[in-house]
């Protein structure tokens, strides 16, 4: 399978690494010094099979047009942009390309959204229980909540009787037991600290006691492994997905 790689950062290169090692090839790496080089065009000329996009918010829907010009499959990992996912779904359809994102593409933690969605139908019986997200990640990350945050509050909100929507926090550590939150809203607390890949905690508390599940990512090769099985995944597919299609749970 022949790769273009749209961000060439850390995660970039950690991709280039796995994909390399599954016997795969990078035609293509893009990056702030050569934007200029990302075209329709070029994908074509190196006969990219799949892109894979984990460049920045601001880039990222102009780079999704691109692959569609192409005609070239893409898997998005970058995150930042899902008020306009139901654009970019119409349109995949309609030029009869292949699109597959995800907020985050790590096994693990696609286990953690499933494990999450179940324990909050299982909440319902008990509604003394008040629940809450918390992220943690790197200080370079640029979205706030996480596309993971994201993801983990949408699974309890479509899944937990009294919650409808969300709200963020970002601190940097600071108690927030002080932040109003209405009762139907679920609060996501963002923590910003040095050198950490990822970490997600859904927290169930009560007067007697507290429930707690977690996801610590310790690197990004979990991420990045994800991708490129995502890339191999969809060769041979024509549509819109995700990653739930993807991985698929029978508990």
């Amino acid at each position: 399978m022949k790769i273009a790689l749209s961000g060439y950062g850390k995660m970039g290169k950690i991709i280039e690494k796995i994909a390399l090692d599954r016997k795969h090839e990078v035609v293509l790496t893009i990056d702030h010094n050569n934007l200029h080089d990302f075209t329709a065009e070029n994908l074509q000329n190196v006969a990219a099979d799949v892109v894979i996009e984990f460049s920045n918010p601001h880039a990222v829907l102009d780079n999704i047009q691109v692959c569609f010009e192409a005609g070239v499959p893409v898997i998005v990992g970058t995150t930042g942009w899902y008020d306009h996912l139901a654009e970019l779904k119409e349109i995949c359809e309609e030029t009869d390309n292949t699109m597959l994102y995800a907020s985050n593409f790590s096994v693990g933690v696609n286990i953690f959204f499933h494990v999450n969605k179940v324990l909050a139908r299982l909440m319902n019986n008990y509604p003394y229980y008040e629940v809450q997200v918390e992220e943690i990640h790197h200080t370079q990350k640029l979205d706030a909540p996480s596309g993971t945050a994201i993801t983990i509050a949408e699974g309890i909100i479509n899944s937990l009787d009294g919650k409808s929507e969300w709200k963020n926090v970002l601190t940097d550590g600071h108690d927030v037991a002080g932040e109003v939150v209405k009762n139907n809203q679920l609060l996501i607390e963002s923590l910003r600290v040095e050198n950490v890949p990822g970490t997600h905690t859904v927290m169930y508390d009560s007067e007697v006691d507290s429930i707690e599940i977690k996801h610590t990512a310790h690197n990004r090769n979990g991420f990045a492994l994800g991708a490129v099985l995502a890339a191999e995944w969809v060769q041979d597919k024509k549509g819109f997905y995700s990653a739930q299609d993807m991985f698929r749970f029978d508990l």
